[in-house]
């Protein structure tokens, strides 16, 4: 069913339908031409029909009159040219291009004198909408019930219009569209998909500037259709593609502690395609304040960071009273990556984390934020030196630990360094290499320059004196052979040399009573060397079953011995240990004078060790049936069980270390299992001091366990999709406390630890803890995330954490629930998923320093 209109209508010949494209090539001036001129044309008051699916090209004359550019017209029902009225009408799945606008449509009339186009839908058996109009030009498009449109002036007037814009979705009852404006009547905006949609912004009047901005009048909140008091005098969303300045809308709320409150709110500046920067700031009603600066920067192919610098000064309680108090903190995140690919031979790295010890106890970020007491931060720049051994690397380390307020700082630490070379191989090999051309040399040269102190004594004065900085240089040699066709030694010596330009003297001070300690000035030179031998094998063994499920076990043993030798560096003749009074007894203790050296000193005592380890590998293969054949499955009973200790043939005393035992395997693909322990040989007196006796000899036992350790591991997860794509591990990195993965059903795993500790005499110390995490989907749009744990010796939960997430579909739902401990917390919000919209949110919550 179409508008009707009386038109005349005339099937041509083949010379007939050459005519008709001529007249659609050339306009009205060229037509009036054709009509006179070609024999057997048709007169101007009949009209063309041209057959389905037919294809019209209109290049058109610039003359008075005429279409500026190429028109090109198909349909796939039918097309007539009234050639009277100048006016062409395509049917069933028609299609106009014109420049860069495209129209598609079950139905569309076209008026060539006019310049004019109107285009409208069909009705299909059921009385339903078919062919909807459908426009594009440049990068906005849109579907009507109708359209009209000037090809001169590019101005139209449409009738029920639906258009996206960036993230949202734009319906308008009337529509008039000039040039890049569109002004509509009567218009609802709403980022909501859905066919009915769940909500929407509606409004009176509504203008759109393409690329740019949406501005609106008077607007009201509908939710389901049904009209809300939520009202705005106007509004106001970004349409613009790309990184454009704007508003950052705050969040508002309540604190019992802090008073009402303002928080992230500020402007958002997208200074280019490689740089923008988010000011933000945070008030509160009872005078505290915070302040955020986040800054992002990227060159593709070549350098990608962030940087956050934060400060706060938060103020609880009442000024009038003994409770108040008042904290001034900052904080600075940096991270900086380089393209390798950008300069595959120079590379440089930053990740800085650093702050007041008390930041993240007074400004609630995560409650991970909350309760990590460690932070780290590390600058560092390396270069390589291609067909060459050397490489150079310079950078700055910072360790800050909240709870103790103890703060480390290395600047500037340089390392150079040379990889293995071999100085004795020949340039021109004939036959199998000589032992000597196997041994190779590596040098590696580090400088460091560290501050440790409390973090609010750092920069007192005189810092720069407590620096400790020296120069250490390494030449390790080593070679390796084989010995009886299955043994492999390896013989190494390492030289090192240590230069600082201070050292210590100690002396006794007999009117305190006390050694005092004099640092002296002055380059000194440190110097050590050692040398050692080690041997190992491997020794394989297969038993294999010829019945039975168990086809074969599988045992490979590593044995390994080795011996070291080092000299006594605190014998007098090497001059690097003194002797100082320590009481007024006259009693002596000896000292290094590099004892409080960054790298410290030479080893005092000599050292001549034999150390020994075995290490055992342990698998089975076990027959499995299946339909077609029988096929082996390997089945791992041991991934390593290890043990090993060391013997000092130059001690006095106590010659024989501690034994060390270890296990590590994998229980049924999916239970990890880690066991240690240490046992000691010798016996202990009634104070829990090591005797030089073997406890064999004095209680038939050949050690005592005095350290020992257990973990064992679970997880478990069923994922019917199987997905695992890039999108998913780039918005889990970026923000990991907002992703919610709703198509992983269920996700568990939990930890197992046992620790017992007994070096002495005293009660053993026996601690164990359970932790577990994971999420179950409840519904394709409920899931609920956990994470807790057990102390079972101080019989406490550790910290313990429920979220609940809905999927709302345009919406969604999140509540964040921390009921135990120190940092009991909850967090309700309800808010719009498009980041257009998301400053439409409802959001409640309770801070821990709010109890």
């Amino acid at each position: 069913m179409f508008p009707s209109r009386s038109v005349k209508l005339k099937y041509f010949s083949t010379a007939g339908s050459l005519f008709f494209l001529w007249c659609l090539l050339a306009g009205e001036q060229a037509l009036s031409q054709n009509v006179n001129s070609t024999a057997g044309s048709t007169p101007p008051d009949t009209a063309a029909s041209s057959s389905a699916g037919s294809v019209i090209t209109d290049t058109v004359r610039t003359g008075a009159g005429d279409f500026r550019s190429r028109v090109e017209y198909l349909s796939d029902d039918s097309l007539f040219f009234d050639v009277a009225e100048q006016v062409v009408y395509l049917f069933g799945k028609a299609e106009v291009k014109y420049e860069n606008m495209t129209l598609r449509a079950d139905y569309i009339e076209i008026d060539l004198e006019a310049r004019t186009l109107f285009s409208t839908y069909a009705l299909d058996s059921a009385g339903g909408k078919k062919g909807i109009p459908e426009f594009s030009q440049d990068n906005d498009s849109f579907t009507a019930d109708e359209i009209r449109y000037n090809f001169e002036t590019k101005k139209g007037k449409i009738k029920g219009v639906y258009t996206q814009q960036g993230e949202g979705y734009v319906y308008g009852e009337t529509v008039k569209k000039i040039d890049d404006f569109e002004y509509i009547r009567k218009g609802t905006y709403t980022t909501c998909d859905h066919k009915e949609p769940h909500f929407a912004i509606a409004t009176g009047k509504l203008k759109i500037i393409n690329n740019k901005k949406i501005i609106t009048g008077p607007a009201y909140l509908t939710i389901g259709g049904v009209p809300t008091p939520l009202a705005i005098p106007f509004g106001y969303f970004p349409n613009r593609r790309g990184r454009t300045s704007g508003l950052i809308f705050p969040t508002y709320g309540e604190s019992a502690d802090l008073g009402f409150f303002l928080k992230n709110g500020g402007w958002y500046f997208g200074i280019s395609d490689h740089l923008d920067l988010a000011l933000t700031g945070d008030f509160y009603s009872k005078g505290s304040y915070g302040g955020h600066a986040h800054i992002r920067y990227a060159n593709r192919y070549h350098y990608n960071g962030n940087l956050s610098v934060s400060f706060s000064e938060i103020r609880s309680g009442d000024a009038e009273t003994p409770s108040f108090s008042k904290n001034e903190d900052f904080f600075v995140r940096w991270s900086h990556a380089q393209d390798r690919k950008a300069r595959p031979n120079s590379v440089f790295s930053a990740s800085v984390n650093a702050g007041s010890s008390s930041y993240y106890r007074n400004n609630i970020s995560t409650p991970q934020n909350f309760l990590t007491n460690t932070f780290q931060s590390s600058i560092s720049w390396s270069k390589s030196f291609p067909g060459k051994p050397f490489s150079l690397s310079s950078s700055l380390s910072h360790t800050q630990n909240t709870q103790t307020r103890d703060i480390t700082i290395s600047f500037p630490n340089v390392n150079f360094s040379m990889n293995r070379i071999y100085p004795f191989k020949r340039k021109v090999k004939a036959g199998g290499d000589k032992w000597y051309e196997k041994i190779g040399m590596s040098y590696q040269s580090d400088f460091q320059n560290t501050i440790q102190a409390k973090d609010t004594t750092l920069f007192d004065e005189g810092f720069d004196q407590r620096f400790r900085y020296g120069l250490r240089h390494s030449i390790p040699l080593s070679t390796s052979v084989k010995v009886l066709k299955f043994l492999t030694l390896t013989p190494s010596v390492t030289y090192s040399e240590k230069w600082y330009m201070q050292t210590i003297r100690k002396r006794y001070d007999a009117d305190s009573g006390m050694v005092v300690t004099d640092t002296l000035s002055g380059f000194r030179a440190a110097r050590e060397f050692g040398t050692s031998a080690s041997l190992h094998t491997r020794i394989y063994g297969m038993f294999p079953f010829k019945k039975g499920k168990i086809a074969a076990i599988r045992h490979v043993m590593s044995p390994s011995v080795s011996f070291s030798f080092r000299p006594d560096f605190s014998n007098p003749s090497w001059n690097y240990y003194k002797e100082v009074q320590s009481d007024a007894e006259g009693n002596t203790t000896r000292y290094s004078i590099f004892e409080q050296a960054i790298f410290g000193g030479p080893g005092s005592g000599r050292q001549e060790v034999i150390g020994f380890s075995l290490d055992n590998n342990l698998e089975m293969k076990v027959r499995k049936q299946t339909d077609t054949a029988e096929v082996m499955k390997k089945i791992k009973i041991f991934e390593s069980l290890s043990l090993g200790g060391s013997y000092n043939l130059a001690a006095d005393s106590l010659r024989l270390s501690p034994i060390s035992v270890n296990a590590r395997t994998t229980l049924f693909e999916k239970v990890n299992l880690t066991f240690g322990s240490i046992f000691d040989p010798y016996a202990i007196d009634s104070v829990g001091r090591r005797l030089d006796r073997y406890l064999i000899a004095e209680e038939n036992r050949l050690a005592r366990l005095t350290n020992a350790n257990l973990s064992v591991g679970f997880s478990f997860s069923h994922n019917p999709s199987g997905k695992n794509d890039e999108e998913k591990q780039q918005l889990l990195q970026g923000n990991p406390g907002e992703y919610v993965d709703l198509e992983v059903p269920f996700s568990f795993a939990v930890n197992y630890s046992l620790a017992y500790s007994k070096p002495g005499v005293d009660k053993p110390l026996v601690t164990q803890t359970v932790n577990f995490n994971g999420d179950i989907s409840l519904t394709p749009k409920w899931k609920i995330i956990y994470s807790s744990g057990y102390d079972f010796r101080q019989k406490q939960w550790s910290y313990t954490s429920l979220s609940f997430y809905r999927d709302l579909h345009c919406w969604e739902l999140r509540f964040n629930w921390v009921p135990l401990g120190g940092f009991t917390y909850w967090n309700f919000q309800i808010n719009v998923k498009a980041s257009v919209l998301q400053d439409l949110k409802l959001t409640k919550k309770r801070d821990y320093y709010d109890d």
